[in-house]
């Protein structure tokens, strides 16, 4: 179950990888038409103000339609085959459901206590989505329709019909399927959702009184659970959902963000549910603090090849807010700093809220600069000083308790270990090892040679289950455990490490985790072809 809930969690941020772009876009876009920032040229109607206008309209596109993006990002990553046909399937599905939602309450709105007649957005609990007006379900909607089609896809999409019903079979059939299916679902959409978004209007009261300690628990939790790749379930409701503000905290931000910049108002009253957003603030000062402390409790001879290693690892942290090469670092090596580090995270994020900083920070130092710092420094600048200077002392308070830690217990963090070498492997070691017997990948291609590695690492093709990826780790199910080889087979390839359960296997990959997928299912396929051309050949006995 844990696993199935880790490939469903690794399929959702699919979507959410869309949204940083887009979120930079939007604040560079908006800061740009601030009258504050920019002067005269930015006054409404002027060329330059119209310009950023058009470019501000395309950024809000994945936002406006962040309901099928995750229609069509769930069964990219769930579908067992023919990914491309689960996509069509879920979207058609999805339409279907709506189409009956709003249909449903158009006739008989009074009898489940929803006013349809309302314009849709606002508080009317309404929408427009892929220009069908329909009850807002959100993301809780759109995942739930797209779960049960990636079902149907993978139950039925291979069933056999009986010739004469031939042009029904295939997609036909899952959508055949899906629309009955629908049709009692959106009946019951109809009279249970109202409900809950009465109860999600009570949550969004209490979770906005609940003041320091609800933002600790908030960000705790979902730092605590990335090992598991459920953090999604956390956080998401609130960035990308409705668990605080209609349309969730990300959209809500960007949406007020030149009313905000403007008022002289604190941010904490203007937007005080804006505190659920700082969950990412430890994804730029933690780094610094944790690199720095492997740097200095390195032996001294590997000193060196111990900075090169962090240097492009901590950067990456940093500007993009890609933190998980250093968690699952000392996750592997010493999960009590993990734990560490998530109440420290925690802490980081309730002090800083504690102090007025509130909204949208963003995930690394690009997203922070364009989305809150250069904006709120016109009317807040005390805030973005207040937020900057509190993360640098967490990074040196990061520093002292991982230095610590790792001394006190004779931690074995990078440039301590003592039989692996700190290395950072080239392509010419990578060809010297194929040139030594190791197979060779057939296709070219700058991800070919590391996919073929990891797959000769989880003990071939044969060994293979199912394959999956999330944000920086390859996921992949494999049918003998003992095949799969040690860790330092896959660093020798890039990798930052493995994360090992059963037969559940996490290899920790980088930003480029969706190519090399691309290349180790290739990889797989050319295998499996050479096997069955090999099978066809053999001499008959």
């Amino acid at each position: 179950m844990m696993q199935k809930l880790q490939r469903f969690g690794g399929a959702m941020f699919t979507p959410v990888l869309l949204f940083a772009f887009s979120g930079i876009i939007l604040a560079i876009a908006i800061m740009l038409q601030n009258t504050l920032i920019m002067g005269d040229i930015a006054t409404a109607g002027t060329m330059w103000a119209n310009f950023w206008s058009i470019v501000e309209s395309g950024g809000w596109t994945v936002f406006n339609q962040m309901e099928l993006l995750f229609v069509i990002g769930l069964p990219l990553g769930l579908a067992k085959k023919a990914n491309g046909r689960a996509v069509l399937e879920a979207v058609v599905v999805y339409m279907t459901f709506n189409n009956f939602v709003g249909k449903i309450l158009d006739l008989m709105g009074p009898t489940f206590g929803v006013d349809f007649t309302q314009e849709a957005g606002g508080d009317s609990g309404i929408k427009m989505i892929a220009g069908i007006k329909t009850l807002d379900t959100n993301l809780i909607g759109a995942i739930l329709v797209a779960a049960i089609v990636v079902w149907l896809h993978n139950r039925f999409f291979e069933t056999k019909l009986p010739d004469f019903l031939g042009i029904f079979q295939g997609s036909s059939l899952v959508v055949m399927i899906g629309f009955f299916l629908m049709l009692p679902l959106a009946f019951l959409t109809a009279w249970g959702w109202p409900i809950i978004q009465g109860l999600i209007s009570s949550m969004q009261g209490f979770l906005a009184s609940s003041g320091t300690l609800g933002v600790w628990l908030y960000v705790f939790l979902e730092r605590l659970l990335i090992p598991t790749g459920m953090h999604h379930f956390i956080y998401q409701p609130f960035i990308y959902g409705p668990a605080v503000v209609e349309g969730g905290i990300t959209a809500y931000w960007l949406n007020n963000l030149s009313d905000f910049a403007s008022s002289t108002v604190p941010l904490k009253e203007l937007f005080p549910a804006g505190g659920f957003g700082l969950h990412n603030v430890s994804k730029i000062f933690a780094p610094l603090g944790i690199a720095a402390a492997f740097y200095a409790t390195a032996d001294p001879a590997k000193k060196k090849k111990t900075l090169a290693l962090l240097i492009p690892t901590a950067l990456t942290a940093v500007l993009a807010g890609i933190t998980e090469p250093f968690e699952f670092t000392f996750l592997f090596i010493a999960p009590q700093l993990f734990l560490v580090h998530a109440a420290l995270a925690a802490t980081l994020g309730a002090t800083v809220y504690a102090f007025g900083v509130v909204g949208d920070v963003g995930s690394g130092l690009i997203t922070m600069l364009t989305q809150f710092i250069i904006p709120m420094s016109i009317n807040h600048l005390g805030t973005v000083l207040t937020l900057v200077g509190t993360g640098l002392a967490f990074s040196v308070i990061y520093f002292f308790v991982f230095r610590f830690a790792i001394l006190k217990f004779d931690i074995k963090t990078p440039g301590r270990e003592l039989e692996e070498e700190v290395k950072m492997y080239s392509k010419k070691d990578y060809r010297e090892r194929q040139a030594n017997g190791k197979t060779v990948p057939a296709n070219g291609g700058a991800y070919a040679s590391s996919a073929a590695h990891y797959l000769e690492g989880l003990g071939g093709t044969a060994n293979i289950a199912d394959v999956n990826n999330c944000a920086t780790r390859l996921r992949v199910s494999v049918k003998d455990e003992t095949l799969v080889k040690e860790d330092s087979f896959f660093k020798a390839a890039g990798a930052h490490g493995v994360v090992r359960k059963g037969k559940a296997f996490q290899v920790i990959v980088g930003l480029d985790v969706p190519q090399v997928r691309d290349a180790f299912e290739d990889e797989m396929k050319r295998n499996e072809v050479l096997a069955d051309t090999d099978s066809q050949t053999e001499p008959m006995v």
